[in-house]
């Protein structure tokens, strides 16, 4: 798996191992890590993403989609249904990834800017209350630095 997604993007294989830790620990599906660099987030890492997806996530725009959002925001972003979402927050191919309920999470510095966005995705539908999107929080600012 890791061969095929070197030759899409250039993974970062600590946040790669990060990913599929936090995936296994809170039983998501699907997932990435984003790095801010410049204005713009860059992917990282990833997984159960489908490839026309994380051809189109590689590089995400300041402010685009859930994770751009997050970005700005600096605050986490959900949604209970990628698949039902028409906030217009959620881009038409985040709608291909297999998986539901969904949330990216910001990662700041001591400075409180963003240094990443970690995005993580459920099988199911599910609203995600403010007590378990505080420990996502917790758990994605534990990503380790390059």
């Amino acid at each position: 798996m890791l061969e095929a997604l070197l030759s899409v993007f250039p993974v970062n294989e600590i946040h790669q191992a990060f990913l599929e830790t936090l995936l296994r620990n809170v039983n998501g599906v699907a997932g990435t890590v984003h790095e801010q660099r410049g204005e713009d987030l860059y992917l990282t890492a990833a997984q159960n993403i489908p490839p026309p997806v994380i051809a189109i996530v590689t590089h995400v725009q300041h402010g685009e989609g859930m994770a751009g959002v997050a970005q700005v925001q600096k605050q986490p972003v959900q949604t209970c249904n990628l698949q039902t979402d028409d906030s217009g927050t959620i881009k038409p191919a985040a709608k291909t990834v297999n998986a539901r309920a969904a949330i990216a999470l910001p990662v700041l510095d001591e400075d409180g800017d963003v240094r990443a966005v970690v995005g993580v995705a459920w099988a199911h539908e599910r609203k995600l209350d403010p007590e378990f999107e505080r420990s996502m929080m917790q758990l994605a600012a534990t990503l380790p630095r390059n």
